[in-house]
């Protein structure tokens, strides 16, 4: 009740201060049109003077009512604006006006049978009845002033089509360079597991067969026997190097049983490492939201296990207004750093063509906190 009343009150100074300042740019227009209307180029004075009425209705609606009105500061554009907004103001004047009529005359019978006795009581509760309906109207009429300062500086100062078409082809261009570059940051990392791990067990496991067929027979049969056996211990690693790097590039569970049972086998290869799920969708998402969740979630609790000297992970999923919420925390150590690069810059990079974002909370001491908005309606 009190942040409606907070609000309440906020939305009525904004609207009381928007009024003064429609006073201010009318008059200013007056000015302007009888002085330098038979003129047809607008003098530098005049522009500036707008822009400093455009910045101080800036500030007003972001302060009042929260609402951005963006940077853009051509000075034509300002000149409509304040053409435009005036209007608006004055509106705002008169159903505050409305809003103030209502109070009074809906506590008018509270009022009465304080100070006076009632002779027509019907008079008075009617009274009351019909100024609560009028202080609803000024309450409604002042929130649709308050959506219509909005529409005007959207229209007015906000970017125009052309420019939000050419930043979203800015934006997409960009996406597209660092999907591209992740995906070569994902060739480099199995590159690595290939040549520093799985490479490294058949050169091993090669050897040791090598040495063990040259023990064959005699006395040493029993060296070769153990050269067997350690061959065969080399095969079961490199085929779980194998596994492992075929996990990494795209686990085969995700298609076959869903996100839920690809994350559960993430805790399950955890190494121990207690991994609690909490898994709050109701539908499956789309293959590429899925998928970059899981690698969302496969990354953070890799790095919780390998560098943060975790005690324990806790991954939340969930979906709100249409969009798909991944958290990873863990209580280890912190100090991540996406901008550094590796394998959480490549994660923001996907995220990114996506059109989602990835934030990383992690100051030095812990805890470490992931997490992915990814648009999944």
């Amino acid at each position: 009740m009190r942040g409606v009343l907070r609000r309440g009150a906020m939305t009525a100074a904004g609207v009381a201060t928007g009024t003064a300042t429609a006073v201010v740019e009318l008059v200013f227009l007056l000015v302007v049109g009888v002085s330098w209307l038979p003129r047809r180029a607008v003098p530098a004075p005049v522009l500036r003077g707008a822009e400093r009425l455009v910045r101080l209705e800036r500030r007003r609606l972001a302060r009042y009512f929260a609402v951005e009105a963006g940077s853009d500061e051509a000075p034509a554009r300002a000149l409509h604006y304040l053409a435009a907004r005036w209007t608006a103001g004055l509106l705002g004047g008169l159903v505050l006006a409305t809003v103030v009529a209502g109070a009074l005359y809906g506590t008018v019978l509270t009022w009465v049978w304080i100070f006076s006795p009632v002779d027509d009581p019907w008079t008075l509760v009617s009274s009351d009845v019909g100024g609560l309906f009028l202080l609803f109207l000024g309450v409604q009429g002042m929130y649709a002033v308050v959506s219509l300062e909005d529409r005007l500086a959207r229209r007015f100062l906000g970017p125009s089509e052309q420019e939000l078409l050419q930043r979203r082809i800015s934006e997409l261009a960009a996406s597209r360079a660092a999907v591209v570059e992740a995906v070569h940051d994902e060739r480099r990392r199995i590159e690595r597991y290939l040549h520093d791990g799985l490479q490294q067990r058949l050169v091993a496991l090669g050897m040791l067969l090598g040495r063990a067929r040259r023990a064959e027979g005699g006395e040493d049969s029993a060296r070769s026997s153990l050269l067997l056996r350690q061959a065969h211990e080399e095969s079961r690693r490199a085929l779980e190097e194998l596994r492992e790097v075929a996990w990494r590039v795209y686990p085969s569970v995700l298609d076959e049983a869903g996100l839920r049972a690809a994350l559960e086998t993430v805790a399950e290869r955890s190494g121990g490492m207690p991994v609690r799920l909490e898994y709050g969708l109701t539908e499956e998402p789309g293959d590429a939201v899925r998928t970059a969740a899981y690698f969302v979630v496969c990354e953070a609790v890799t790095n919780a296990v390998k560098h943060a000297g975790a005690s324990g992970v806790t991954v939340r999923v969930r979906q709100e207004n249409g969009r798909l919420s991944v958290r990873v925390e863990d209580d280890g150590c912190g100090g991540a750093d996406p901008s550094a690069g590796g394998g959480l810059l490549g994660l923001a990079r996907r995220l990114a063509a996506l059109d989602g974002t990835l934030t990383v909370t992690s100051p030095p001491g812990g805890p470490t906190a992931v997490t992915a908005e990814l648009p999944c309606a």
